[in-house]
């Protein structure tokens, strides 16, 4: 199952179109998709009894927005690829370097990216979307938590990033428009191995980043257990689950997003995501 934020109501994406939930069921669930988390497991129960004289209608892409809208927590994992931590400087970590991003950067999969310094950078990343509250979960059980996987790019801006003594990553990636997801939720059951799919970046048309999560240091499970020893993760949290090599800090020279570049961020059996880059007010740190 695929669900969507259309225009602020949760839809069931088919191939014929959507299905505005909460005209489907009578109300029995919100159209604010934010509330279905955490009623999830009933959600899906009911979704699964659908038959086919359901209402269905067009899909505009332009009124998607985040699958997860109002996270409570957005959890962020850095240097989860070997090759993109060693194009960072860093060496291989033995635990996951774990940041957030501040829930008002969360946004749509399509729209504008506001650029507010000269160091904006680039970072394709599988995102989690936990379904059912998480505390001291094992890995073996770890999927069963996770509602489904949507798209995400942790876009960075460098400078304010490493500000300071001590690296600020939740400041730096955490402006307005700095957390797309969509372009919406898929269901564990529509992968064949969610633990491996291809994940690529294209900014203007040039691919950037192309690797597959199989790569990834710690897997979605490992990472739901070890955050969950931590802290509760509640229905609707987001774990960004790092990125592959390509970023554009680890280029020589390196290379920025500008007004006018396009970012286009794929992942297999999910789909694309776009963001437009334009001008904004500098960063005032």
């Amino acid at each position: 199952m695929r669900i969507a934020n259309v225009d602020g109501r949760l839809t069931i994406v088919t191939e014929a179109g959507g299905i505005d939930v909460e005209r489907a069921s009578g109300g029995r669930f919100l159209a604010d998709p934010a509330a279905v988390y955490p009623c999830w497991a009933e959600f899906r129960a009911w979704a699964g009894s659908l038959d086919d004289t359901v209402d269905v209608t067009p899909i505009d892409e332009a009124t998607l927005g985040a699958p997860s809208p109002r996270p409570a927590q957005v959890f962020a994992i850095g240097l989860n690829y070997g090759a993109h931590a060693l194009e960072a400087g860093y060496e291989i970590p033995e635990v996951p370097v774990t940041f957030t991003k501040f829930p008002t950067c969360i946004t749509g999969p399509y729209g504008d990216l506001p650029i507010p310094g000269d160091t904006v950078d680039w970072e394709v990343e599988l995102v989690a979307v936990v379904g059912t509250r998480a505390t001291h979960v094992s890995v073996a059980d770890a999927w069963r938590h996770i509602a489904g996987l949507t798209v995400g790019q942790d876009y960075s801006e460098r400078r304010v990033q490493t500000l300071g003594q001590t690296p600020q990553f939740s400041l730096g990636k955490s402006f307005p428009g700095f957390g797309p997801t969509g372009p919406w939720l898929v269901t564990l059951d529509e992968f064949d191995n969610a633990d491996d799919l291809t994940l690529e970046c294209v900014v203007n048309g040039e691919m950037m980043q192309s690797g597959r999560t199989r790569d990834m240091i710690v897997s979605v499970p490992g990472l739901v257990s070890r955050l969950s020893a931590v802290c509760t993760l509640l229905p609707g949290d987001l774990i960004f689950t790092g990125t592959p090599d390509g970023v554009g800090s680890g280029r020589t020279p390196p290379v920025y997003l500008r007004p006018g570049d396009e970012v286009v961020s794929t992942i297999e059996r999910i789909g694309a995501i776009r963001q437009r880059c334009v001008d904004s007010a500098p960063a005032a740190v």
